[in-house]
């Protein structure tokens, strides 16, 4: 007897998100990580729930599809999932008839003749697989078609590896911009992302696929095993490539990282936010860094969040007491004294460094750069949103989407630990620390 199919954690929760409220919702990640099962399953379960339905699974090139979906991946879930359903496949149109009258269209965007035969249907789902291939412009010809009137909501279902923060994925799905216009989307409850990745498909990958994946060169790296976008910015002051790494901290590792260090400090870049839900504001970047005996810097942890002013300063706090750091530098451009304040009123006596923006954000971090550039820096375990702003800096400013307050703060961090006195900020001053006993 054939064991029944399980879903892992991962995939789990991707089920929960396909049947929640979002209409347009990206499963991205890395190579092999189920992805494609996940969104093939959902759709047959749709088509099974409402008679007479129909549903589109498209990408750009037909052969690809056939090949990977039709033949390979559409056959397994029905074998796995669904043992007791019949189905009929017309070969010669790519639909595949259930016995209640749903049907699954399998189409490509690469042929004009197949883009006019889309044109003239009408579904209640459609699917973008491997959408880092498809055009913005293939994609919204096909959401004019997903208007098929039945007893379910109409979804938008894409995965995608990711591509790079240029492509309309990146805008739509994790800046909610609309692509074209540069507006923000109507309503962004209706859009959701999630990423899995190999390791949490791993009971159904073979140990040298996963170690294949694990030798990538770094940005090839995070595109297929961490299911990263990959920045594209010109002049970039930092590539990925430059990230030194040892292994992330744990709380049983804690305490032998830190006695290796010769100075530790936590670092503040302060916002407006005025709590969690403030998605108007930036978020507060919180990092822990380090400098050990051989003049090496260490970025130890990003503790960067969306928070409340009492909220941010306990963290910090509680990271300076878990890490026996020296003191918490902060910038004082945002609020001056109220900065220094707010940490003062959760604790009176922290020790406290305000530092003074003097030049632009790109001057500031050219320096910081440099010493990545020598291997003079390690990052413990991978900082996906710190690195990314990171690789948003180029030698004419932030290129990114928003502030860069994760990477504000790692440069504070730095600067203060490893070039601060040695000529290297020039520009970049203090107004010294004040230490209450």
């Amino acid at each position: 007897m054939t064991a029944p199919f399980r879903l892992n954690d991962s995939q789990r929760e991707a089920v929960r998100l396909l049947g929640g409220p979002a209409r347009h919702i990206l499963l991205r990640g890395g190579s092999r990580s189920g992805k494609t099962f996940v969104l093939v399953r959902a759709v047959v379960i749709r088509a099974l729930k409402a008679p007479d339905s129909r549903h589109g699974i498209f990408r750009h090139r037909l052969t690809a599809l056939k090949a990977s979906v039709l033949r390979d991946t559409f056959p397994k879930v029905m074998r796995m999932c669904f043992p007791q359903v019949g189905w009929k496949l017309d070969r010669q149109d790519c639909v595949v008839t259930f016995p209640n009258g749903s049907t699954i269209f399998f189409g490509g965007l690469d042929d004009e003749q197949r883009t006019e035969k889309i044109l003239g249907l009408e579904f209640a789902t459609v699917y973008l697989n491997e959408a880092s291939q498809i055009s913005y412009g293939a994609r919204n010809m096909l959401l004019t078609r997903l208007a098929q009137k039945t007893d379910l909501a109409v979804k938008e279902y894409i995965d995608a590896n990711p591509p790079s923060m240029g492509h309309w994925l990146y805008a739509l799905f994790e800046s909610g911009i609309e692509p074209k216009s540069g507006e923000p989307v109507g309503d962004r409850l209706l859009y959701a992302t999630m990423i899995l990745n190999p390791q949490a498909n791993r009971d159904n990958l073979s140990e040298d696929y996963l170690a294949s994946l694990e030798a990538l060169p770094e940005r090839e790296k995070r595109r297929f095993l961490y299911g990263e976008y990959q920045s594209v910015v010109e002049g970039a002051l930092w590539r990925l490539e430059m990230f030194r790494r040892e292994a992330a901290i744990t709380s049983q590792s804690r305490a032998d990282v830190a006695a290796r260090m010769r100075r530790i400090l936590v670092s503040v870049d302060p916002s407006g936010a005025a709590g969690p839900e403030d998605y108007r504001s930036d978020e507060i970047g919180i990092v822990v860094c380090g400098v050990d005996a051989a003049g090496v810097g260490h970025v130890l942890e990003d503790l960067s969040a969306r928070d409340s002013p009492a909220g941010w300063a306990a963290r910090a706090l509680r990271a300076f007491d878990e890490w026996g750091a020296e003191r918490i530098v902060a910038e004082r451009n945002f609020g001056g004294a109220l900065v220094e304040g707010t940490i003062r009123s959760v604790r009176a006596h922290a020790s406290v460094k305000l530092v003074t923006a003097a030049r632009g954000k790109a001057a500031r971090a050219e320096p910081v750069a440099a010493l990545y550039e020598v291997d003079r820096v390690v990052h413990h375990g991978r900082f996906t949103a710190l690195e990314d702003q990171l690789c948003h800096f180029s030698v004419s400013g932030y290129r990114g989407p928003r502030s860069p307050d994760r990477a504000d703060a790692m440069v504070w961090g730095l600067s203060e630990l490893m070039l601060a006195g040695n000529g290297g900020m020039t520009g970049w001053s203090s107004s010294g620390f004040s230490l209450a006993r």
